[in-house]
Parts: structure tokens; C-alpha cells; sequence
């Protein structure tokens, strides 16, 4: 079964640094911060199927991606089973959680939302991290540009209790490596977690 993750793709569209800055680290960083993994299949285009599910992964994918308080400390991630839609992936902030839910109820067609997306726990700790990594990922010089510079910055840094797990699709399995060092390197985290995935040409 398919899992689509938001805006995983590297050529998602791009904006201004002053968006990117409101989305990924907004004021009040705690309270608006702001892939079940399908055997490493991350595209964005949902399987082929019956023409109202394709309808209905469509307008799922738009309503989870324009989620006012979705950003690079969050992993959306949907899975589409004719009429029902499970709702996958981990967020620390639970309006984002509950927003997400309520939009894709409201899609016509949906009967039910199954809704598995994980709550992380609040944590002074986990927070400190999240910007340490976000700043040692978003803040190299060969990364930053190639990747920051989205709406949506395609490399997910999820945190748990100090363990930190990288989603996303990146363009070269030599900048996944890089972006796992530069994660690794932080001080305090207890682990991380490589689940980025590379391009297909």
C-alpha cells in the first residue's frame, strides 16, 4: 500500500526567505512550530487507481499542504483506501494535528479519517535540538541553498526525546550522506535516524 509523503519532492516549489522563515521557525517556536514507511517509495503522484480515489488523494495532498502551521519540524504523510484516508506521520504541535484532520473530513467523497498522527511530547529539550539541527542542516553552505529555499523545505527533522529522524526526498545520496553528518554531529542527540530519500532521475 502506498504512503504519499508532503511535499517530500526536491523540486517543489520554491519561495521568498522571509516565507520560509514565518513557516519554519515563527515566533513563539514551542507552540507554532512550525512515512508507516512504504518500502522506501516516497513519490508524490498516488498510485493508479479508481479515478475518485486519485481525486481524493489529490485534494488531500493540497489540504495537508497548506496547513498554516506545517513546517520542517513536521512529517505529513497519507495513505488513500478507496473512500477512507489514514492520516500518518508525527508533529509536536497539535494544532497542526487536529487542522489536518478536520480539513480532509470536509473533502467530499471522504467517508472516514483514520487519524495516526503521532503527537510528539513537549520538551525544552527536544526544542533546543530541533533548532540546533535545523541550523546545522539548513545553515551549511552547500545545503542551505539547494534546499531551504522552499515553502515547505523538503528535508523533515522530526524529534523524539533526543532522537532525531530525517524525512524527505533529497536529490543525491551524496547530499543525504552529508545532511546525516551534519544531523549527527549536534550535541545531545541520542540518535538519528537517516530515512531520507534519494530522487529517482
Amino acid at each position: 500500500m502506498l504512503v504519499t509523503r508532503i511535499a517530500s519532492d526536491v523540486r517543489f516549489r520554491t519561495a521568498s526567505l522571509l516565507l520560509l522563515a514565518a513557516l519554519v521557525i515563527p515566533a513563539g517556536f514551542t507552540a507554532d512550530r512550525d512515512k508507516s514507511k512504504p518500502d522506501n517509495n516516497h513519490q508524490d503522484a498516488f498510485t493508479p487507481g479508481a479515478a475518485s480515489e486519485n481525486r481524493i488523494a489529490r485534494e488531500v495532498r493540497h489540504e495537508l499542504l497548506t496547513q498554516p502551521f506545517y513546517g520542517v519540524f513536521d512529517d505529513l504523510a497519507y495513505r488513500v483506501d478507496g473512500s477512507i484516508v489514514t492520516l500518518l506521520g508525527a508533529t509536536a504541535n497539535p494544532t497542526l494535528k487536529s487542522d489536518a484532520v478536520n480539513s480532509v473530513k470536509r473533502i467530499e467523497g471522504v467517508t472516514k479519517v483514520n487519524d495516526q498522527i503521532e503527537l510528539l511530547p513537549l520538551s525544552p529539550n527536544d526544542d533546543h535540538i530541533r533548532l540546533a539541527e535545523y541550523r546545522a542542516i539548513y545553515g551549511d553552505t552547500f545545503i542551505g541553498p539547494r534546499y531551504g529555499i522552499r515553502a515547505v523545505p523538503p528535508i523533515h527533522i522530526i524529534v523524539k526525546n533526543g532522537h532525531v529522524m530525517l524525512e524527505g526526498v533529497v536529490a543525491t545520496k551524496m547530499d543525504s550522506q552529508l545532511i546525516y553528518t551534519r544531523a549527527n554531529g549536534v550535541p545531545g542527540v541520542f540518535s538519528v535516524d537517516n530515512n531520507l530519500q534519494v530522487e529517482k532521475p
